[in-house]
């Protein structure tokens, strides 16, 4: 019984991973663990009964919580916008645009990848819709298929760091930051991958130029002036759509719950200016919104409930005792933490790491002096390869449900593997230049780089402040003093020479 005692964290840590392994669902292989671990731990005499009459207030306090509105505003407004036909233009416009150039239709599905992502924030909705549109146009005009499926499906994927994100919602929430800083954050990496993914087509353009052709001249019907007016007409909408949500949140003239719910009314508006809007659109949009709220809700309910009794058994501090005796300091831990989460990212989604790991890693990664809001992006860079894993990845599986028969499984998985590789080098690359991260005004950005640096930044003390005049003064008066006694002790120093 004492070795249970003594052991009861990594216990609990160790059969919780094997619940998940098993496949149970996540809400409740969390809730049972931390109930039943507690209910053993009752019994041992290692925790109080009262343990658990804190329960019901953390579950309120999560109803409670305003910012988790965001979610259901965003997937709200992703899918009216997936539904309502804008990625459907937006794919065809820019692929008209970029026809021309080799590769032309991989780079107009990166960027509309990037678009949508700035407007949806639903990896699901991105990658569906991307793959019921531009895979079949892709495939007839002669594209490798493992380079069309690998950039529908790494694409689609933006939309989990470039904002809105759900998951960044997710992870301000866990670590207690601002989720507008962690958007502005993110917004930088999230534009660089984009980049690093069109880097990567225009090489395999010059390697293998037979992978991805130019349009035939047959197939650009758009030209001149209309293309012009249809590039303007159909890139206008989505992106005065994105500063009204983005560009608000940054501004600081609201928060993110009030730029979703913005987004959500001109999705609406959006919808009905193209006169799509439909009840039956309406409801769908809807049904899957309320699913996927509660499925989050119900995750955070389940981790409170196995957070509270991992904490009480002191399971914090067997985590931070295992990462802060890490080699290496700040560098070896993250690297650590990592290749951790790159590994279980095979097996579990986003939504579950989120909620698992990053409530463990945060503490440990504040006593090391690395800024939360830049940890929670790198993260969130690492977890988005949860998506393009195979065999697990759920982009892949969105894509494999809407691929025609001719692309085999096998070829989805080949296409995503040189993007995880470019999202690992994108995780590398935020280490090696922290200041890819940055968010804030200047004040806050100098304070990122101190702490960055591992230095304190100067603490403002008002009372020092108010108190610095009265210092000065006695400082003087002090200062005036030790003259004038100096200058006595001089003067008889001399008298007694003579």
């Amino acid at each position: 019984m004492e070795w249970i005692i003594g052991n009861m964290a990594p216990l609990m840590f160790g059969a919780l991973v094997l619940f998940l392994l098993f496949g149970y669902p996540v809400a409740f292989a969390l809730a049972a663990n931390g109930i039943v671990f507690g209910l053993l731990g009752i019994e041992l005499g290692l925790l109080q009964p009262a343990l658990f009459q804190a329960l019901p207030e953390r579950i309120f306090g999560i109803m409670a919580n305003d910012t988790l509105l965001a979610i259901p505003f965003f997937t709200f407004m992703g899918l009216i916008l997936e539904r309502s036909g804008m990625a459907e233009d937006l794919l065809d416009t820019i692929g008209q645009l970029f026809g021309p150039i080799r590769g032309g239709l991989a780079f107009a599905v990166i960027f509309v990848g990037a678009l949508l992502a700035a407007t949806t924030g639903v990896v699901a909705a991105s990658v569906i819709s991307m793959g019921l549109i531009s895979l079949p146009i892709m495939l007839r005009y002669g594209y490798d298929k493992r380079l069309a499926a690998g950039v529908i499906a790494a694409s689609g994927t933006l939309a989990q760091i470039i904002p809105p994100s759900l998951v960044l919602i997710i992870m301000a929430d866990q670590l207690g930051k601002s989720v507008g800083d962690m958007y502005e954050g993110a917004m930088i990496p999230g534009l660089v991958l984009t980049g690093l993914y069109v880097g990567y087509v225009v090489l395999l353009t010059i390697i293998k130029p037979a992978a991805a052709p130019a349009l035939p001249p047959e197939a650009r019907t758009l030209r001149g002036l209309k293309l012009a007016l249809r590039v303007v007409t159909t890139m206008v909408p989505p992106l005065l759509l994105i500063f009204l949500v983005l560009g608000t949140i940054f501004l600081g003239i609201a928060t993110p719950t009030e730029g979703g719910a913005m987004g959500a009314a001109g999705a609406l508006l959006l919808a009905v200016a193209r006169k799509r809007l439909s009840f039956k659109l309406l409801k769908q949009a809807m049904e899957t919104t309320g699913k996927l709220s509660s499925f989050v809700i119900f995750i955070l309910v389940g981790s409170t409930v196995f957070g509270l009794v991992f904490r009480a058994v002191n399971g914090d501090l067997w985590v931070e005792h295992l990462l802060l005796g890490l080699p290496g300091g700040q560098v070896g831990f993250l690297i650590v933490v990592n290749i951790l989460v790159f590994v279980l990212a095979f097996f579990l989604d986003f939504f579950e790491l989120s909620f698992i790991i990053v409530p463990l890693l945060a503490p440990v990664a504040d006593k090391l002096g690395i800024d939360l809001v830049w940890f929670g992006v790198l993260l969130a860079v690492n977890m988005q390869t949860s998506f393009m894993h195979p065999p697990f990845g759920f982009a892949l599986f969105y894509l494999r449900s809407v691929a025609p028969a001719s692309v085999k499984t096998t070829d989805i998985y080949w296409g995503a593997i040189p993007f995880v590789g470019i999202q690992i080098i994108m995780v590398a690359l935020i280490i090696i230049f922290p200041g890819i991260v940055s968010y804030g005004d200047d004040a806050q950005k100098e304070a990122q780089r101190l702490e960055r640096a591992g230095e304190a930044p100067p603490a403002i003390d008002l009372d020092t402040l108010m108190k610095a005049p009265e210092e000065a003064e006695q400082k003087e008066a002090t200062q005036a003093e030790e003259d004038q006694s100096a200058a006595n002790l001089l003067k008889d120093l001399q008298s007694e020479s003579k």
